[in-house]
């Protein structure tokens, strides 16, 4: 498979106005899918978005170079990616698009599609785009022209749609749930599916203005939330990011709750009932007490590249239904076709009531190991894996570990950054192991002559 040229392993993203997130590259990305579409007929395109300054820009970008390539769009308004996945699939579109850069701050957008089956794009299809990018750009005769309209209902459709997936016969009832929707694309949403279900709701991040998207608030922020899951006593609280796709939760106590605590309940609860599919899907990221707790259970557990494209593939390829990330994309098959904030915590809130235990009693089914993150600045080119001296360091720290644990080196496929996990026993030693590694990253960087 050839490299790709400008899809990353979410899409195309980056800071607005680099050379690739601007209108005149998006004009010409949404010009190449139409073109790859119509080899197969006159094609019809969903397009969502977050809530960015910059959507609207790019959504306008989106539009025309669709036309051009004589798609016909429909155009949702912000929308959770989720949603947009499931809104192609519904409406029988060719293809879905979603302007977001999730979890970045706002002066990030990027590029995502899915496909006729509300699927991340495959590399083939990507590698066409790319190859249709390359060619002079020409607007179809008029009578052949595209056409756009607005989707008044979309939020309705995809409230119900996440109610559907919950518990039949049950209820939030009684329940006080705090929702975080880092000032994202599920504010309008995600408060109505769980107080439409019963429960009683507060709420943190829903007034998006354009630029406070994911700014100290969401997933990657909580702190907000515990203080709101404290304020309210609630039973639990509910943190999405800016596109919805992501979910961590707090728990009673004001504990957090991270993606491999969520996959671990939502694991616990299938295999009580006996609906478990096989195993569990992770990543190289997941927690070594994720694993662990699987194999406690009987229960197969594998780990794809980091991604939420990687775990489907995995699973898929095993037939398989539940996985997903520490950063809490998680995957649920059974439910739905991609990562879905909302319909996850809804199967944990589920498994609550299945169970009749609090969200910090279901967690602690799980030993997490002491596990740390640092991300160190790169620069292009910089390759990691191929830096000597780095990997002396690397062996040589592995060497000290033993079988108390495990070192990771990872290039973000979304920011510019290595990432460096260590996970073991005992938490002095990985941050002792983290910083003499991170350390010798930088400096490999800082040497690096591209």
């Amino acid at each position: 498979m050839a490299a790709r040229k400008y899809f990353g392993t979410d899409g195309v993203r980056g800071r607005v106005g680099n050379e690739l997130i601007n209108p005149e590259f998006v004009l010409k990305l949404g010009w190449a899918l139409g073109k790859v579409l119509s080899r197969d007929g006159r094609s019809k395109v969903v397009i969502g978005k977050d809530t960015r300054i910059s959507g609207y820009m790019f959504e306008s970008a989106l539009e025309a170079g669709l036309v051009a390539a004589g798609a016909d769009i429909m155009m949702l308004g912000p929308m959770p990616t989720p949603a947009v996945a499931y809104l192609t699939r519904t409406f029988h579109a060719q293809a879905g698009i979603v302007i977001s850069a999730s979890h970045n701050p706002y002066f990030d957008n990027g590029i995502k599609f899915f496909s006729s089956i509300g699927e991340k794009f495959p590399d083939k299809a990507e590698l066409e785009i790319e190859a249709q990018i390359e060619k002079p750009m020409r607007t179809v005769e008029a009578d052949q022209l595209g056409k756009a309209t607005r989707v008044e209902d979309a939020a309705g459709r995809y409230i119900e749609f996440c109610k559907s997936t919950f518990s039949s016969g049950s209820d939030l009832r009684g329940m006080r749930i705090v929702v975080d929707c880092a000032h994202g694309a599920t504010y309008h949403v995600a408060p109505a599916v769980f107080r439409e279900l019963g429960a009683e709701v507060f709420t943190v991040g829903v007034e998006p203005d354009g630029l406070n998207i994911n700014d100290d608030v969401g997933s990657t922020s909580p702190a907000s939330l515990e203080a709101a899951v404290k304020l309210h006593r609630a039973d639990i609280g509910i943190a999405l990011d800016g596109d919805g796709d992501r979910l961590l939760m707090i728990d009673e106590q004001g504990d957090r709750v991270d993606g491999d605590e969520l996959i671990c309940v939502m694991a616990h609860e299938e295999h009580r009932l006996g609906t478990l599919a096989g195993g569990v899907v992770g990543t190289v990221m997941s927690n070594l007490g994720l694993e662990q707790s699987m194999a406690a259970l009987g229960v197969p557990f594998v780990r794809a590249k980091v991604g939420d494209r990687y775990v489907i593939e995995q699973l898929k390829a095993k037939n398989w239904t539940l996985g997903g990330e520490n950063s809490g994309h998680i995957i649920a098959l059974n439910k739905t076709t991609t990562g879905d904030g909302i319909v996850a915590a809804l199967q944990v809130v589920s498994a609550m009531l299945g169970s009749g235990k609090t969200l910090h009693e279901l967690k602690a089914q799980m030993t997490k190991l002491p596990q740390i993150l640092i991300n160190v600045a790169t620069r292009p080119g910089y390759q990691v894996g191929d830096d000597e001296a780095v990997q002396k360091v690397v062996a040589g720290l592995e060497k000290k570990l033993g079988d108390q644990g495990r070192i990771l080196l990872r290039p973000s496929g979304t920011e510019p950054v290595v990432r460096v996990m260590v996970e073991g026993q005992q938490q002095d030693v990985i941050r002792q192991v983290g910083d003499e590694l991170a350390g010798a990253v930088a400096a490999g960087v800082a040497q690096f002559v591209g």
